[in-house]
């Protein structure tokens, strides 16, 4: 059995060297989140913004239900991403199964909720403070909407990375509709998990400092941004 030295060694070994296993996990992994993300935040920002806003009847029940979203647990709605995809499902014609495609819907899923959630919180404190002006002036909806969120942009910075953080840490729902597949649906936490259950620490290890650095470097863009805009 490697001594801890040992392990630690090699780890650097794999850092410090273009790896093409490593460099292909990490660069699937950015690819499937980042895609994940960026598509709830398209959707889930206007639509959080939405709830925040207008008054509708059920709304209470679409806020209880999006906020009960957020607390789905991962391998749950795996499972019904995979029964949506199978071929006995109604999607199951598009064979996205054991795909990158069927990981980014597998975490837009689980992003979603978050960033709907969230976004409703801060535009509806913010509608609280503006929304007597913005109606005493006649702004439209959508005039309602774009400007709240522009105006409420560093915390959705936050809602964002925090949707960002969520989908690349994820394993349960993408190992069932990805499969860990090596070179097709491998990514860090799968692999992780992976390598970590066949004994290969320092492979494991690696993935896990990328992973902790990508989760510094987008907090780190964050405080950036967030200091430059104010």
């Amino acid at each position: 059995m490697s001594t801890l030295s040992q392990i630690f060694s090699e780890v650097v070994v794999l850092l410090s060297g273009p790896d093409p296993d490593l460099i292909e996990i990490v660069w699937l992994s950015l690819r499937v989140s980042l895609t994940a993300t960026f598509l709830a935040c398209l959707i889930g920002l206007p639509l959080g913004a939405l709830l925040g806003i207008k008054n509708f009847p059920g709304k209470t029940l679409c806020t209880i239900l999006v906020n009960t979203l957020m607390g789905m647990p991962p391998v749950v709605l795996g499972l019904i991403v995979y029964l949506m995809l199978s071929r006995s499902g109604p999607m199951g014609f598009l064979q996205l199964l054991y795909t990158p495609t069927a990981m980014i819907i597998a975490q837009f899923a689980l992003v979603l909720p978050i960033v709907a959630a969230l976004t409703r919180q801060q535009i509806e404190d913010s509608w609280r403070e503006y929304g007597d002006t913005m109606s005493s002036l006649c702004v439209p909806l959508s005039g309602s909407v774009k400007t709240l969120l522009w105006d409420s942009r560093l915390s959705l910075l936050t809602t964002g990375m925090a949707g960002f953080s969520r989908a690349i840490s994820e394993v349960g729902a993408v190992i069932i509709v990805g499969g860990n597949i090596d070179h097709l649906t491998r990514v860090m936490t799968t692999a992780i998990a992976l390598e970590t259950s066949k004994g290969d620490l320092p492979l494991a290890l690696a993935l896990g400092a990328v992973l902790l650095t990508i989760a510094l470097a987008v907090n780190s863009l964050v405080f950036s941004l967030r200091a430059r805009i104010t």
